[in-house]
């Protein structure tokens, strides 16, 4: 996944040549946050840690997760034969590092959600500065985020695998909290609820995906096969949820 998320960023900011307009150092903080954006990742979200209350819970009362992927991140980048920044200035560590963690934190859906309004309007408004470190913040949140969901633009063969992993990775969490906490999961991590993924996979791709991918081809019309990806994957998810209704029928009838 990381590696997945790393190799989309590259291709969206060589494709767009945004790299002229954000700078290396830039372009150098949001490669490194793709590949250590989920270091040390528990197979649980920010919401189970709270519900737990552990440790990382009682540390970070917000982005939890992120927060302990940045602080991984920073311990990686310390140790003997990692030291990746070994080389730049002081002022030029400063900036990445606090770039490295503002890019990791974008990945929490809770900061997208925050900042979408007002990175879908100045998209809207076709009046984005590249010159303004606020435009340029919005636009690089919207990119972790666009490459963090980017296994929804893939061939449908890859969006099928890595979403069985996924809710493979979300009934886990469920069976959690059944057991450990005694609490009843969201549907979308109650294994009761897997023959609903086709349809939870398109209220996803509804709600979260297709904003995302609408409002960066504004920017660049060399991210239109993201987009296409993304719609193709909806039709299919749908079809499936006319394939089961119409298998039940059937059963019905037999």
């Amino acid at each position: 996944h990381a590696f997945n998320v790393c190799q989309l960023m590259f291709s969206i900011i060589t494709n767009t040549t945004w790299w002229k307009q954000l700078g290396e150092i830039e372009c150098l903080a949001l490669v490194i946050a793709c590949l250590c954006h989920d270091l040390d990742h528990r197979g649980t979200n920010n919401s189970y840690q709270k519900k737990e209350s552990n440790n990382l819970a009682r540390l970070y009362s917000t982005s939890t997760m992120e927060h302990h992927h940045f602080d991984q991140c920073l311990m990686l980048m310390s140790s003997n034969g990692n030291q990746l920044l070994a080389n730049v200035s002081k002022d030029e560590f400063k900036s990445v590092i606090l770039l490295i963690e503002e890019s990791i934190l974008a990945t929490d859906l809770a900061i997208y959600f925050k900042n979408r309004g007002d990175t879908f309007n100045l998209l809207a408004s076709d009046n984005v500065n590249w010159a303004s470190g606020d435009h340029r913040k919005l636009i690089r949140g919207l990119l972790m985020t666009a490459c963090d969901l980017g296994a929804i633009t893939k061939p449908w063969e890859i969006q099928q695998k890595i979403a069985s992993l996924v809710s493979d990775e979300f009934f886990y969490q469920g069976d959690l909290e059944k057991e450990k906490l005694k609490m009843s999961p969201i549907p979308m991590m109650d294994r009761d609820y897997k023959d609903k993924l086709p349809a939870m996979q398109v209220e996803f791709i509804d709600s979260i995906c297709l904003p995302v991918y609408k409002n960066l081809i504004i920017l660049s019309d060399n991210l239109q096969p993201m987009l296409t990806g993304c719609e193709k994957n909806r039709v299919n998810w749908s079809n499936l949820i006319g394939e089961k209704t119409e298998n039940k029928e059937s059963e019905k009838n037999q």
